[in-house]
């Protein structure tokens, strides 16, 4: 026995090596240094979102965004300057919007406590407060993350899913950062809120129609989509969710049931015997799709953060500190 506790205490360090990095995350990581930090993220989301309804949304897509390249490190956020090719050129980016309000977040940090909450912790705390506002369920988010110093603009393409790829690789895409398919499903819910550009949907349209496509959908979609070849910086759009638009709910679930998913991995979600019982389930019970949902988010938003004196605490949430 006494050998056993020798060998155990020669090999503890060698144990923590391995230990997972997001357990450096930890709940009310400000609670000394910045007080009202996840306060003043609350109050600011809330405002924005008073003004622009659609800031949720986008916190949301943003989180995914950064999260699912590599870390959840803010690197999303960088403007393409001194070298740096921003994430926000990639094709994956299309139809982004609302960054310029992340400095507005930021700015009210920076008043309270200069040089202390990370843009990082931005992107996950604006995404966990824009669910809420959207009906969403509200998750226990851990903080401590920090600001990478690079973009990962080669890495966005192979990272992100396409909305044209199979679900098969959505769900290869998210096992690999520890998502089950379950999760997968839930997170894809987020499509219940928001739009999509009119060049994203067309090739379901023309020349001939997705047989998959509910008819009465599909004429509705050609009414807001009637060109074949849709202008990328024209507004041209349809909501993912004409009955509850803005509100995140288990519609998204019995829209697809109806055939009436806008993109075609929303469609493969019910083509999909690994995918269709947990789209169903979650089609009759919105309580499980937001604890499902909670669950695979979280997980998301504590993808290989950079913590303690990796990367840096950026003042400015679009450009890395200057040495």
């Amino acid at each position: 026995m006494a050998t056993f506790k020798f060998l155990i205490f020669l090999l503890l360090p060698l144990l923590l090596q391995f230990h997972p990095g997001k357990s450096d995350l930890q709940l009310n990581y400000y609670s000394e240094s910045c007080p009202r930090a996840e306060a003043i993220i609350k109050e600011q989301v809330t405002n924005l979102y008073h003004k622009h309804g659609n800031t949720a949304v986008s916190w949301i897509r943003n989180l995914f965004h950064d999260c699912i390249v590599k870390s959840c490190d803010a690197s999303l956020l960088l403007d393409t300057l001194n070298g740096i090719e921003s994430e926000k050129t990639s094709s994956r980016s299309f139809g982004m919007r609302n960054f310029k309000y992340i400095n507005t977040i930021k700015g009210a940090l920076e008043k309270e406590c200069p040089m202390t909450v990370s843009c990082a912790d931005i992107v996950s705390l604006s995404a966990r407060d824009g669910a809420v506002l959207l009906g969403g369920p509200y998750i226990e988010m851990k903080t401590g993350r920090r600001d990478s110093k690079e973009s990962h603009a080669a890495l966005v393409d192979s990272s992100i899913p396409n909305h044209n790829d199979t679900i098969s690789s959505v769900l290869s895409t998210f096992q690999s950062i520890g998502i089950d398919t379950e999760g997968t499903v839930a997170l894809l819910g987020a499509h219940s809120v928001g739009r999509v550009h009119c060049i994203n949907i067309v090739h379901r349209l023309y020349p001939t129609v997705d047989p998959t496509l509910n008819p009465d959908y599909a004429a509705y979609l050609k009414v807001r989509c009637p060109s074949p070849y849709p202008d990328p910086n024209a507004v041209e759009y349809a909501r993912n969710d004409r009955e509850t638009p803005m509100v995140l709910d288990n519609m998204y679930y019995k829209n697809i049931l109806s055939h009436k998913g806008l993109l075609l991995v929303d469609q493969e979600l019910v083509s999909d015997p690994s995918t269709y019982p947990f789209v169903e389930k979650m089609a009759a019970d919105n309580g499980y799709f937001h604890d499902q949902f909670s669950r695979a988010l979280l997980i998301l938003s504590e993808n290989n953060p950079l913590t303690g004196d990796e990367g840096e605490i950026r003042k400015d949430c679009r450009y890395v500190n200057a040495n």
